[in-house]
């Protein structure tokens, strides 16, 4: 037995072990769905539920249940709609963005929403410097023209705005409710704003659920809104409930514990035989990927450009999708998704083991090097991301590359990464709209990106990349091809880098019961609760 079919049988054993221990949870602890109850099991990723600071994949089912942007993404996944918004428009140059409310829209304590609810909400976003706070970068002003309308402008085009404002992260907000609950709209916002252990027990938006109760790593429990103002969702209540791994989410969608599961992989769903659950494996727009950090306390001086690029000829990016999702997932070149703007033309990496150990030798790295690699010990889009890391250390122990691997909870990887104190990491990312904008405000290595403080720590000058930024308001001044063009010259320098490298974009298994109807992907939204219902 070679050591890949090892660790393979270590991760099925691991399923079985954890199967019994979900079969003694369903025995006793839960009863098969209530047929006006709609149960989604899910490993939850939540950080926050306060609009303006959560992002995570299960935070964009809630938000898009619970708070309505003023846009939102088609079926197709990538034309825009209306939500809040009944109409909007925008200058030519793209640095004015005018929208007209739907007058009917209300909040779900009744009250009508108004510009002004969308000028604070964008201004609490913009100020209060959360993880999507990026969506909100570049505007000049946000000011209500009327009672309905709201006009936007920003400080250079930004022809990816749009997109932008579809994504659940801009959500709109009761102002005044919120305010009561400490919420701060000003620039004081990032430092003295008080709302967010309010969040997690109210929730202010004009979706049609209202959030009823929420208990971390065990359920999120949602209620209609009986205030909508638009078509009343099929379900009277939403139970996310948390499961950790494929094995368990398909045991309980057999028993009928859960109506819906939604990280099963595509191997486990294979075991799924059974008339009464429904499968299907798409394609999807996710991706999982390590980090290198060179800004790392043991790592500066180390991981250089040229010993990063080594590294990366180390991967068996082929064998890794086998591995992780049995072939059922694709590589893809640069940190953004297949089939978004400016990927048309990429070329994957591939592995060259000798070129990476003949990298490593000219580097003055030939007699070895050791990281700790710190990653969420989470099951995602069917990949179990300890089994992923046992893979990458076994190929970059060919070149003589120790790996320490250090899975944590997902909060505790978090506090890691603020911390500076992995080499090495991994982890995934969903879109937050349809555009390629958002890769490079989170992978780019410029100034004040997400990935240049974690990356480059309290050394950024390590891994900065100046010129991303100028491709990227280049891009976003232009439109259609030409700025496609850009966002391929942008993906070209976030792979040379070589500090972000996807692994692999894994295809999507929808699995629900058969009973259940209107279960899609969404590259906003991950899953629009409110579309679904029972036959």
């Amino acid at each position: 037995m070679n050591t890949t079919s090892s660790l393979k049988t270590t991760a099925r054993r691991r399923g079985m072990v954890l199967l019994f221990g979900t079969t003694s949870a369903l025995m006793f602890g839960s009863a098969v769905a209530a047929q006006d109850t709609l149960v989604v099991g899910r490993s939850m990723d939540v950080n926050s539920l306060d609009p303006s600071r959560a992002f995570c994949d299960t935070c964009q089912i809630y938000l898009t249940a619970v708070y309505e942007p003023l846009i939102t993404l088609g079926a197709d996944n990538k034309t825009l709609e209306p939500k809040l918004a009944a109409s909007w428009e925008h200058n030519e140059n793209f640095t004015e963005f005018t929208f007209n409310l739907n007058p009917e829209a209300v909040f779900s304590d009744g009250s009508p929403v108004e510009a002004s609810d969308v000028v604070w909400t964008f201004e609490r976003l913009r100020n209060l410097k959360g993880s999507p706070s990026f969506l909100m970068d570049g505007t000049q002003s946000i000011e209500a023209v009327d009672a309905h309308t709201v006009k936007v402008t920003g400080h250079a085009p930004n022809s990816e705005f749009l997109n932008k404002v579809s994504a659940p992260y801009t959500g709109i907000l009761n102002a005044e409710a919120a305010m009561a609950g400490g919420a701060l709209a000003d620039e004081s916002a990032a430092t003295a704003d008080g709302a967010e252990g309010w969040f997690l027990e109210n929730s202010v938006g004009s979706g049609p659920f209202i959030l009823a109760n929420y208990a971390p790593e065990d359920e999120l429990r949602l209620s209609r809104n009986d205030s909508y103002y638009g078509n009343a969702p099929a379900f009277s209540e939403v139970v996310i409930t948390q499961m950790q791994d494929s094995v368990s989410q398909a045991q309980a969608l057999e028993t009928g514990s859960v109506d819906i599961a939604m990280q099963i992989d595509a191997d486990t769903a294979k075991s799924l035989d059974t008339p009464d659950v429904v499968t299907e494996i798409i394609p999807s727009f996710n991706f999982v990927y390590f980090a290198f950090m060179p800004g790392s306390t043991a790592m500066k001086d180390k991981l250089t450009p040229q010993v990063r690029e080594a590294l990366t000829y180390a991967v068996d990016y082929d064998g890794m999708i086998e591995f992780t999702v049995g072939g059922n997932g694709n590589r893809i070149a640069a940190p953004i998704p297949n089939g978004f703007p400016g990927t048309q033309n990429l070329e994957p990496r591939a592995q060259d083991v000798e070129k990476a150990k003949s990298m490593l030798v000219e580097a003055g790295m030939g007699s070895g090097l050791e990281m700790v690699a710190v990653y969420p010990n989470d099951n995602v889009y069917g990949v179990d991301l300890n089994v992923m890391m046992q893979k990458l250390q076994q190929d970059f122990a060919q070149v003589g590359v120790d790996v320490t691997l250090k899975p944590v909870t997902y909060p505790v990887w978090r506090e890691e990464m603020a911390a500076g104190t992995a080499d090495l990491t991994a982890v995934y990312y969903a879109p937050d709209y349809y555009g390629s904008g958002q890769y490079a405000a989170y992978f780019g290595m410029t100034e004040g990106s997400t990935w240049v403080s974690r990356a480059g720590y309290q050394s950024p000058e390590t891994v900065l990349n100046e010129k991303e930024g100028e491709i990227y308001a280049q891009a976003l001044a232009a439109s259609g091809e030409e700025a496609a063009a850009k966002y391929e010259e942008l993906a070209r320098e976030l792979m040379a880098d070589n500090v972000i490298i996807p692994l692999v974009s894994p295809n999507l298994v929808l699995a629900h019961r058969a009973d259940i109807d209107g279960v899609r992907y969404s590259a906003c939204c991950n899953l629009p609760l409110a579309e679904i219902s029972r036959k």
